[in-house]
């Protein structure tokens, strides 16, 4: 937790990318690496679908979701790709469990 689900990116150039992406979260939402997992979702365009990137995640302030797709935005620039859509799922503790058990 979180996730980063990536549609309409190449495999192997997220892949590439997975590590600076991984750092970039991390930092800014200070949690350790490890806890960060990225999706690649395949899906089938039908009309007009730009790149989107869905983080599954729980409520931090404001300025942490802007400082993600900020600087998320910008290295996938930096890769060449322009117009990415990028938004959040906001999780609730108490509906998120594991093993059967609410985490909250």
């Amino acid at each position: 937790m979180p996730y980063l689900r990536f549609s309409g990116f190449p495999k192997q150039e997220l892949q590439q990318l997975a590590p600076a992406i991984i750092d970039a979260f991390s930092s800014i939402v200070n949690i350790p690496k490890r806890k960060v997992k990225i999706e690649r979702i395949q899906s089938e365009e039908i009309a007009n679908c730009p790149l989107t990137v869905e983080i599954l995640m729980f409520q931090r302030d404001q300025s942490i979701h802007d400082a993600i797709a900020h600087d998320l935005n910008h290295l996938l620039e930096e890769c060449g790709y322009t117009n990415i859509h990028i938004f959040f799922v906001i999780l609730s503790p108490s509906l998120y469990y594991k093993q059967g058990k609410a985490i909250e």
